[in-house]
């Protein structure tokens, strides 16, 4: 996709959002069917179906997805397709790249075996390899703006409000 093809694409939208900014709002969802027997979870994505499971470290046997792996793989996906379309809207040609995301995470806090670690990534890097054909500012604009557009990239580091509920399915007597 060249410049003016993203343009093209991507300038109805903004009118629109500007003209009515309700239908820029979206509602993303994610669902599992719980597997309690084999401690994993189905995910159905617009691909197919996915099976995350325990991690390894945590008690699995490295047959299913991992949750913390998806969630990483979420934000190099994100970050790829941002730097992407970032890329083409300034006229940078990207050859050839990679984006790696990679976390720290100390298992104890999940597994409850120490309440003072933390459950949950300690720390999170992104990084980028790239053959682009772009000056050292040009670089640094394309990084700062992938940052700040990027979906998963500013959900990770302004986190939204996070609630949690249930409810409790009534079995017939019969």
């Amino acid at each position: 996709m060249d410049p003016q093809e993203l343009r093209a694409a991507q300038m109805p939208l903004k009118k629109q959002y500007m003209r009515d900014p309700q239908t820029a709002e979206y509602k993303l969802f994610g669902k599992g069917r719980i597997n309690q027997n084999r401690i994993s979870v189905q995910i159905e994505s617009g691909l197919g179906r996915v099976e995350a499971g325990l991690h390894p470290a945590t008690g699995g046997d490295g047959s299913f997805a991992c949750s913390g792996d998806m969630l990483l793989e979420a934000l190099a996906a994100c970050a790829g397709v941002t730097i992407g379309a970032v890329a083409t809207a300034m006229g940078i040609q990207i050859k050839e790249g990679t984006v790696t995301a990679e976390g720290d995470l100390d298992f104890r806090g999940t597994l409850g075996v120490s309440r003072e670690t933390p459950v949950g990534f300690k720390a999170i890097r992104l990084s980028f390899d790239l053959d682009a054909e772009a000056d050292a500012e040009q670089m640094a604009t394309l990084m700062r703006l992938t940052e700040r557009y990027c979906v998963v990239h500013q959900t990770l580091s302004h986190p939204p409000s996070l609630s949690t509920s249930y409810s409790k399915r009534e079995r017939g007597n019969a």
